[in-house]
């Protein structure tokens, strides 16, 4: 074992200091020219047998490590609640279990996009396309689905100064466009969210069931639904982060224990026949690829049926990011600048698990078939995502098996999770609250949900107070008829009920809140907080009848990976826009959405059609390559277009006011803890800040997210795919280089994600213990005559030190 460990470490530090000599030495021989080709027959019995996985873990086994990483995730998620109690003092507030306390690490912000993204189609469809089209899949899989990330950084930035109190973007629809928009994308959005699990589960379930022996569908689906719902129950969107650290973590690890098996097999393991890239590199030189590629060769960029994947790919997923709550859901958890900065070290970080794993894995089954003489699996094994799994049992055998198997059960777990977290969030902010059992009818956006008084409108460096009409004192105070409801850290009698409720735990008698400004509603927050949890209970019981009626009808990961985006594509420009543009409309919103879906339904069916069979072999034809890029292009084509179109036309030019529609965002908080209470630091008051001073402060980090987002999108799908075209058909030191640079890129993404996080997480819960010891000593000499403040001459320290104190 010592000695496997020392030649990992080897090939890790020659790999970083861009070693390009020849490694070959340090690989059983079995490596030069001829030679290569004349161990052929002797290897052959090695990957001989019938086409499939065979499943040899133990169903004993297989249990055994499911409970013991959902064990794991329970204590994780147990760990999450302890430090948000007596650490950050904030574990009983309802929006905690959806923003994590809204102030995420650039590092934890990275490695929850990582894990999120991770499904189990990034682990199993990205080896699938490499099987299909050769390079071009694994860099079209990674690429089409980190620029998606890149661009989000601005859409992060712009939510969280446009409408930094809101928990859903679906909240931020409804401030400007009302009822009927916020509706219709309540739909759309768990619509998303459904497509998402369902492509989770049917890649998850896949899996499980090829590797383990006697496992049923059905026992299947009630583990996952077991591992779901165990730590996202206990500890909600905070446990996400925390787990999908680990998660994050180990999937690094494995993939590049992969890498390293497939590549150099340093423990010399008889079966496996490849161990070398020369080696792999000619059997793909053997293997005729498909009419659509360069000379049929799975060495070329040069592939029809690469790029068709990667604009499909494109496409499907701009809806599936933009569409996605659990995206939106990361955004809220952090502040602007660590959001910015979390979404663009994410991106880059997770294109190393598709595009490494994929060309390893991917070119590996290649190989190997040319090797046996025929493919290792089924044209249906292969869509349903096997070619990891029969590749790892080959190569690796039982251990590989493992690997794979902990490979897709943390994905599920991770991106599962976020998911349960993202509906729950709709079901609570946009549904439950807002239509089933709102705390104050007939209240409208621009009032206090706790007086039903207008809010106040913060014009730049002064406080003065406008209504609607128009009216306002002038003289920097606000009039009678204007909310002045303090928050909850200036309200003594709230103080007063913290302090009852932590007398009373004890006994276990629940204390009725007594304030009269804050109590009802503190009450009403409670009850938002239980129905959380049963939501949540819901949700992840209901994946259980949910896969079992997709595997029902046949469904397969590949048709339901491509098919996302011809009914959510046309949802992208609309919601982008909802957070950038001003000129926006409820008519161009809800047109677009509801005439780009049907477009792009129709021109999917239409061009199914046209195949043997048409409608009638239904998933067969409208699975097709063509039929599922066509749908996709019309789907998001019209649907931006008539939504930018209507807009221009019914919005009135005379009327409009920019200023008037981001004020309408502005005013989505949780009046016990307003937001401008998380920016005292940057803004040094607690009071609300003007647009202006927000636009201001974080226009550097807007410049960056805009910036960073259009030119690496720009050098990845267009700078690198031109390069890698104009080389044509790679020859084998090309190729070196391109597997190489696959194996650089992940040990990188590795370093970065495994170190970072965890040390900006342990430094900022450090420093808060050594805050609120500070503050505990300031009021011990308060209290034994020091100056006593009052609740309308708050300092940021003394904000800080309250906030902290409140549970």
């Amino acid at each position: 074992m010592s000695s496997n460990m020392a030649t990992y470490l080897l090939i890790f530090s020659f790999l970083l200091a861009g070693v390009k000599g020849d490694y070959d030495s340090n690989v059983p021989t079995k490596t030069n020219g001829l030679h290569t080709i004349d161990i052929v027959e002797d290897v052959k019995n090695t990957t001989s047998g019938p086409v499939g996985v065979n499943p040899t873990i133990t169903l004993t086994n297989a249990l055994l490590l499911i409970i013991g990483f959902g064990i794991f995730s329970v204590a994780v998620a147990f760990t999450f609640n302890l430090v948000r109690k007596k650490v950050y003092h904030d574990d009983q507030n309802v929006d905690t279990a959806f923003d994590a306390g809204g102030n995420v690490s650039i590092g934890l912000t990275a490695t929850t996009i990582v894990s999120q993204w991770t499904w189990s189609a990034t682990l199993l469809q990205s080896s699938t396309v490499a099987s299909k089209y050769g390079i071009s899949g694994p860099f079209w899989y990674g690429a089409g689905a980190t620029i998606q990330i890149l661009m989000f950084a601005s859409l992060s930035i712009q939510l969280k100064t446009k409408a930094p109190g809101a928990k859903t973007f679906l909240q931020v629809i409804r401030a400007r466009f009302g009822k009927p928009a916020h509706v219709v994308f309540c739909v759309f959005a768990c619509l998303t969210n459904l497509v998402v699990m369902i492509s989770l589960l049917l890649a998850g379930s896949s899996v499980m069931t090829s590797l383990v022996q006697d496992l049923s569908l059905e026992l299947t689906c009630m583990i996952l639904a077991a591992v779901l719902g165990s730590y996202t129950l206990i500890g909600g969107l905070g446990a996400t982060f925390y787990v999908s650290y680990f998660n994050t973590t180990l999937i690094f690890c494995m993939v590049i224990l992969l890498v390293i098996e497939v590549y150099y097999n340093p423990s010399g393991r008889e079966n496996n026949p490849l161990g070398n890239v020369d080696i792999i590199y000619q059997y793909l030189n053997q293997t005729v690829g498909p009419e659509g590629n360069k000379e049929n060769s799975y060495l070329t960029f040069l592939s029809s049926g690469g790029a068709m994947f990667g604009v499909i790919n494109i496409i499907g997923n701009f809806g599936t990011v933009f569409c996605d709550q659990s995206y939106w859901q990361s955004s809220v958890a952090a502040k602007p600048v660590q959001g910015v900065w979390g979404f663009i070290a994410g991106g880059l970080t997770w294109f190393a698990i598709p595009f490494t794993l994929a060309t390893t894995m991917g070119l590996s089954y290649l190989a190997l078939g040319t090797l046996r003489g025929g493919p290792l699996l089924s044209p249906v094994d292969v869509d349903k995502g096997l070619v990891p799994p029969v590749v790892a049992q080959v190569l690796l055998g039982s251990s590989g098996e493992y690997v794979l198997l902990m490979l897709n059960l943390m994905a599920v777990m991770s991106t599962g999770s976020a998911e349960v977290i993202a509906v729950a969030s709709i079901i609570v902010y946009d549904i439950y609250q807002i239509y089933v059992l709102p705390f104050r009818k007939n209240c409208d956006m621009k009032s206090c949900v706790l007086c039903n008084l207008p809010l106040p409108v913060v014009m730049d460096d002064c406080e003065e107070t406008l209504k609607e009409n128009g009216n306002g004192n002038g003289n920097g105070h606000a009039e009678k008829y204007v909310c002045d409801c303090p928050p909850v850290i200036s309200c003594e009698q709230c103080t007063k009920d913290n302090l009852k409720i932590k007398e009373v735990t004890e006994i276990n008698v629940t204390e009725q809140y007594t304030c009269s400004i804050h109590g009802k509603y503190r009450q009403y927050q409670d009850k938002l907080l239980s129905i959380k949890n049963w939501i949540i209970l819901w949700l992840t019981l209901a994946t259980i009848p949910l896969i079992l009626f997709c595997v029902g009808v046949g469904l397969n990961l590949g048709w339901v990976f491509w098919f996302t985006g011809v009914l959510i594509g046309c949802t992208v420009v609309p919601i982008a826009l909802s957070v950038t543009w001003s000129r926006l409309t409820s008519k161009g919103m809800i047109s677009g959405v509801v005439t780009g879906c049907a477009c792009g339904l129709i021109a999917w069916l239409a061009m199914a059609s046209t195949y043997p069979g048409g409608l009638g072999d239904f998933l067969k034809n409208t699975g097709q390559e063509l039929a599922m890029f066509v749908g996709n292009c019309v789907s998001i084509g019209v649907g931006g277009g008539v939504c930018i179109i209507v807009s221009l036309i019914t919005n009135n030019r005379k009327t409009h006011d920019a200023r008037t529609e981001w004020e309408k965002t502005r005013n989505i908080e949780n009046p016990l803890y307003p937001w401008s209470l998380k920016y005292a630091h940057e803004f040094t008051t607690i009071s609300r800040p003007s647009q202006e001073k927000m636009t201001q402060i974080f226009k550097r980090a807007k410049y960056i997210a805009i910036g960073f987002g259009l030119v690496l999108t720009a050098a990845i799908i267009i700078i690198w795919p031109s390069i890698m075209i104009s080389i044509g058909v790679l020859n084998v030191t090309q190729f070196r280089m391109w597997t190489q640079l696959s194996q650089v890129w992940a040990f990188i993404a590795a370093i970065f994600i495994i170190t970072v996080p965890l040390i900006q997480e342990i430094y900022g819960i450090v420093h808060r213990v050594k805050k609120n010891r500070n503050n505990e000593r300031s009021r011990e000499t308060e209290q034994n005559g020091g100056t006593q403040l009052n609740g309308h001459a708050h300092n940021v320290d003394d904000t800080k030190r309250d906030t902290d104190s409140m549970i």
